[in-house]
This record gives C-alpha cells, structure tokens and sequence, in this order.
C-alpha cells in the first residue's frame, strides 16, 4: 500500500470548466487492461510520441503560467495554457476527478459519470472538493472517454509533447466503490489517446500502480513528493529515470537531491504552486 493512501497529495485548486462533447460510445462490462479505445478512424499512423528526458530541469507551472528560469528545460501546464516554445512541455489534466466549479457542468450532461454514494450524492475528495469520476464499468470508462479525450487531443494540437493525467489513485478516496484495476483500464483508454494523438503520457503517482506501466502504456512519471515518502527510486527504475519529482517539503526536496540530482528531474514548488511573483511563491532545482 502506497504510503500516498492516506495523506493527501498538494494539487492546485483549478478553475477549468469541461466544454461540450460528442456522443459516447457503448461497449460491453468488465474490467480489462486489453480494452482498447475505438479513437479514430483515420487511416494514417499516429505521429510518434516524444519521450522526456532523464534529469530534465523542470518546473511544476499547474497554477498559473509563467516565464520559466533560465536553464530550465521542461514545464508542465495546464491544458488551458500555452506550452513553452523550445521546452518539453507536459498537458495537465484533472481525468479522474471532476474539479469543483465543473461540478455543475457533468451534473447537467452527465451525471451518472458523478460515482455516486449510498446516498445518492457525489463521493467527494475532501482534501480538495472534487468528485470521483465513475470508472467502474467498461461503458461510463467510454464515455467517460468521450469528454475527456478530446481534452488530450486538444493539449496535442495546443504543442504540447506530453499529457499528465491526474488523480489515478481516485480508488483509494473512493470507499471501495472504485478498484485500482477500474482507473488502471481508464488510465489504458487515455494512454492510446494520447499515443494516437502523439503525446507521450506521465503516470501521476501512485506507486502501487507501477507493475502495470506497461500494460497501461504510461511513458514516464510525474511523482508529487516521492523524497518525502521515500518513492524516488521506485519510480527511476521503472521508467529509466524519466522522472519528473515534485516536492513541497524541504525535507522531501533534500531528500530527493541528496540521492536523485544526477538522475530525475527535481523542483521544489510552492504547495499552491503559484505564479512567479506570487506570495508564498517557490521554485528551487537540484
């Protein structure tokens, strides 16, 4: 078990709203990571995704974009933002949970998607009012698709190299509604999205979903405070040091320079992450 299960991870309070999508597609139940994603029927092969590289200088930009400093090789943005011209730049995109001022929104047009308690009401994160998507079935993983793949196509067609989709481990605030094999079949959905529109895709967190890598297709990772909770090396060997660590503590960030610096891509950040030029902002490299 994770010794993320139990204490939150310092992810941004968005204002993204989800925009109109096209109709979903059925398919049967089940719970499969060889359940492919029907995404396309253009006969022409996908670009090829760019994979990161290893000890990248990376900043962590989710809220609120900036002029990067100098020296820093790759970003990672809000879907809403602008890539970086010259940078490996990573799309970030809340995909299993619902963030709170587009509650209204998937309540409307699609509310069975909202997992949903004995109550009726939405299962919420508390650490940061969002409700968990519904990933339970083969057909809501679908059309759950539906909305948000066009969300990673977008972030293609916007320059970005790469998507970074968060909130895997939804299962674990979830109550037992949702099972890690749930959000790891979703994960395999947005994977061939993001491989036919030729992103690479970051597994965000979640350690204990690192023996499915492959079967997902998750390309690298994007690992929040893998130095405070002693993660860093785990995440390096599976993904040959493509890394990108996120600390908040300066615990955790010595930790992860001590014995990482030559290696992963490490910044310490701001727990709000905010602009440059912000209270309380902080942006520190190896």
């Amino acid at each position: 078990m994770s010794n993320h299960a139990s204490i939150p991870f310092h992810r941004r309070k968005s204002t993204i709203v989800a925009g109109a999508v096209g109709a979903a597609v059925a398919v049967g139940a089940g719970v499969t990571l060889s359940h492919g994603f029907a995404a396309t029927t253009d006969a022409k092969a996908a670009p090829k995704a760019v994979l990161p590289t290893a000890n990248a200088t990376f900043d962590y930009q989710i809220g609120g974009a900036y002029n990067p400093a100098k020296g820093v090789t790759a970003v990672s943005r809000d879907r809403s933002a602008k890539p970086v011209k010259g940078l490996y730049n990573v799309c970030y995109i809340n995909a299993f949970q619902v963030q709170p001022d587009a509650l209204g929104w998937w309540q409307k047009h699609h509310p069975d998607l909202i997992l949903r308690g004995k109550d009726k009401r939405p299962v919420i994160d508390e650490d940061w009012n969002e409700a968990l998507l519904d990933t339970s079935t083969a057909d809501k993983r679908t059309r759950l698709a539906a909305v948000i793949g066009p969300w990673v196509d977008g972030c293609a067609t916007s320059g970005f190299q790469a998507v970074e989709p968060d909130n895997l481990d939804s299962y674990e605030r979830s109550g037992g509604r949702l099972a890690k094999a749930h959000n790891a079949a979703f994960a395999k959905l947005l994977a061939g999205r993001a491989h036919a529109a030729g992103l690479a895709i970051g597994q965000k967190n979640t350690v204990d979903m690192l023996a499915d890598r492959t079967k997902i297709g998750f390309d690298f990772a994007v690992a929040e405070e893998c130095g405070e909770y002693n993660e860093c090396g785990d995440y390096a060997k599976a993904y040959t040091n493509r890394v990108f660590v996120i600390e908040y503590g300066n615990g955790g960030f010595s930790t992860a320079c001590s014995r990482f610096s030559t290696k992963l891509g490490i910044v310490q950040r701001d727990r709000d992450v905010a602009p440059s030029g912000s209270g309380g902002y902080t942006f520190r490299t190896c």
